[in-house]
């Protein structure tokens, strides 16, 4: 049975012949990697294996663009070259060796977004390894395809350069985590995945057991109780890229079903002892990945209530400009009853001034009042502030039905200390409701 295979494999190569005398011999599949070969290896013999990632036809001039992991090499075949009638069966996505020879690309064909963009091989000989049908998905160009059909053939949707990249960034984005740890003085731990349910903040998700029936394991959300084992045992600073399986919906920041986060514990310490351990690591991890932008060093602290006042949230995004302003003392005893009458039955009510530049239309006012209540709140008052062109108005009075009954003596723009030129919308809650 080994001829009939030897024979057919004959009928997919074609060979210059055996190389240079007294040539080491090459490795059976590459010499060097589709994204390795410089100006500088010019005029080597080399043998080069990869997927086919394009093919181009220039009047009997073939061009192969060939691709590995590490990059894309342009492999170039003419009716003159005994790799010629092999290079005209190959087809995208083919697995194909090339033995050939390192050449400077002709004047004008330079390819500088390519590192390789400098050289081609002549081809010598073409092996096809793997033939491949045609792809439902293309993956030279990265159109855009259905998210089914992407998943279904998630093997090629792999293949195409954007999820490769983010792939192999993850890999980095890891690796100098656990590098910046390692140097901070913190041992990695690995802790088990089947586990006992404990009481989370998500559901478990479960696995029967087959040597106990009716009985199951459950994923951790968290490695909690195990790493509470290994700081009990006294290892003093541990960390791990930890599995997470939490049984709920996909959040804007998590992903749903599973996730992986740095998991850190540290033994007699203060929070000061905690920031100043991972602060570096983090701005390291940033900084490095960073691609040439800025990265606050120290990071901001902001306490608790601060960030409640100006953001309405603990975990604030600070590229959001807009922050919030407490105006309740502006409303105390003013015209505007429906305010004034809360601030004085209840001492915790605070009034909140949320400055909305470029929105100065009642249809936006109306808008965010419908959202509001959509978010279970009374609603949204609002101010307009508007200059002395706009309408023949005095300048900065304020119009809208809050300014015309909070009285003229509070409403000028001077008295909410640092307002922008534009509406003010208004929201009565207790502090203790944020």
């Amino acid at each position: 049975m080994a001829e009939p295979k030897a024979k057919k494999q004959s009928t997919k190569m074609a060979s210059a012949g055996g190389g240079k005398a007294g040539a080491s011999p090459l490795h059976r599949y590459r010499s060097h990697t589709c994204g390795q070969l410089r100006s500088a290896d010019i005029p080597q013999d080399v043998r080069l294996s990869g997927w086919v990632h394009r093919v181009r036809d220039h009047g009997g001039l073939l061009f192969i663009d060939l691709r590995d992991h590490y990059g894309i090499t342009q492999v170039v075949a003419d009716p003159d070259s005994p790799a010629f009638k092999v290079a005209e069966t190959v087809r995208a996505e083919w697995v194909i060796r090339v033995d050939g020879k390192v050449r400077e690309r002709p004047e004008g064909t330079l390819n500088r977004e390519l590192p390789t963009g400098e050289v081609e091989i002549f081809a010598t000989e073409i092996e096809v390894l793997s033939e491949a049908k045609e792809v439902p998905v293309p993956v030279f160009g990265e159109p855009d395809y259905p998210e089914d059909l992407r998943l279904r053939y998630r093997f090629l949707d792999l293949r195409r350069e954007t999820l490769h990249n983010n792939i192999m960034l993850r890999n980095e984005i890891i690796g100098s985590i656990r590098r910046r740890m390692h140097d901070a003085a913190f041992f990695e731990f690995q802790t088990p995945i089947l586990t006992a349910s404990s009481p989370e903040g998500a559901r478990d998700f479960l696995v029967p057991s087959r040597m106990h029936p009716g009985k199951f394991y459950a994923l951790p959300q968290a490695p909690q109780q195990f790493k509470q084992l290994i700081m009990i045992a006294g290892f003093d600073r541990y960390f791990q890229i930890a599995p997470c399986f939490r049984d709920e919906d996909a959040r804007a920041d998590r992903s749903p079903g599973e996730f992986y986060q740095l998991d850190v514990e540290m033994s007699f310490v203060t929070q000061d002892d905690v920031f100043a351990a991972i602060e570096p690591v983090m701005h390291g991890v940033f900084e490095e990945f960073a691609k040439g932008k800025s990265v606050n060093s120290p990071f901001p602290r902001i306490p608790y209530d601060e960030a409640i006042a100006k953001y309405g949230s603990d975990k604030p995004d600070l590229r959001n400009p807009i922050e919030m302003q407490d105006v309740t003392e502006h409303f105390r005893g003013s015209g505007f009853k429906i305010f004034a009458g809360m601030i004085d039955k209840d001492p915790k009510v605070r009034v909140w001034g949320i400055p909305a530049p470029g929105g100065g239309s009642r249809a936006f006012c109306d808008r965010m009042n419908s959202w509001a209540q959509g978010e279970g709140q009374p609603g949204l008052a609002y101010i307009f502030f508007r200059s002395p062109t706009e309408g023949g108005q005095e300048p900065d009075e304020a119009a809208g039905p809050v300014g015309k009954n909070l009285g003229p003596e509070r409403s000028p723009r001077a008295r909410f200390s640092e307002l922008l030129p534009c509406p003010w919308l208004l929201r009565e809650l207790p502090v203790h409701y944020f």
